[in-house]
Parts: structure tokens; sequence; C-alpha cells
């Protein structure tokens, strides 16, 4: 998801105008607006950027019910760089500088940096679960006592 939003928000950058009328709202219109006028490419960002606050949401809690302290403050982490992306694409809505375009496109990377090192924290034992930990676990008593 985060891939697609960086695409998108290239497209945006490259390709679309913003509206003038765009100028000058504060975050809410600017998100509103975003979603309901043209360019479609800037409203498929804009519903794409909602939907991974929901995700980057969503996977926070699920590190938080996990109690895995890393993976809580990875997830925290790349919360924080989309929802400061969110206000830096408000403020690029706003007032059409370059900046707030690079901040998104930079808030956006260490998101995805934050989310990799989630991957990276957990592993495919955690992803499986405890009965895939539990097989493995089985598996590795049996080789020994074969190898006694």
């Amino acid at each position: 998801m985060l891939l697609v939003q960086y695409g998108l928000g290239m497209g945006v950058n490259l390709y679309a105008e913003v509206p003038a009328a765009d100028h000058g709202t504060g975050l809410a219109a600017a998100v509103g607006r975003a979603l309901t006028s043209q360019p479609a490419v800037l409203a498929t960002h804009t519903a794409v950027g909602v939907l991974m606050l929901v995700a980057g949401t969503n996977v926070l809690v699920r590190a938080i019910r996990a109690r895995h302290r890393g993976a809580i403050a990875a997830s925290a982490a790349g919360l924080a760089a989309i929802i400061a992306a969110a206000f830096a694409g408000a403020a690029f809505v706003s007032s059409d500088q370059a900046g707030a375009s690079m901040a998104m496109a930079v808030l956006t990377g260490m998101a995805l940096l934050c989310y990799l090192a989630n991957l990276l924290m957990v592993g495919p034992a955690a992803v499986q679960g405890p009965a895939a930990e539990n097989r493995l676990a089985a598996e590795i008593g049996r080789a020994a006592e074969i190898r006694e």
C-alpha cells in the first residue's frame, strides 16, 4: 500500500495540478476537497492516504496486543510518519509548495522502513503462530532422538 501511495504521489507531483480553489484551506477541508474534486489521481492519492491511516492504526493495535516492544515502537513510528505525511499533504494542497511534497515523500519512505523493520523483527515464526513453533520444536526433538 505504501509503494502504491508513493507512486500515486509521484504522479500527482509530476502530472496533476491542484485546483486554485483548494489553496489556503485547512487539513479537513484539504482532504475533503481532494477526495471530491479533480484531478482523479489526487483523489485516489488522498483516499489511499486515509486507508493507510486506518491500516497503520490497525498494525499498531495488533503490535500492542501482541506485547512486542520492538513492533510497538516501529508501528508507532510508522503511524507517526503517515500522520505527518498527511499534514504535509494538506500543506501541499493548501500552499502548492515543493517542500511539502518533499516532506510527504521522505515521510512515506520513513514509514516504509518502519514497517519493513516490523517484518524483520517479528519474523516468520510469529506470523505462522505458536502452532508452527510447536511443530518445529517437535520435529527438532524427533531429529535429536533419531541421532541418539
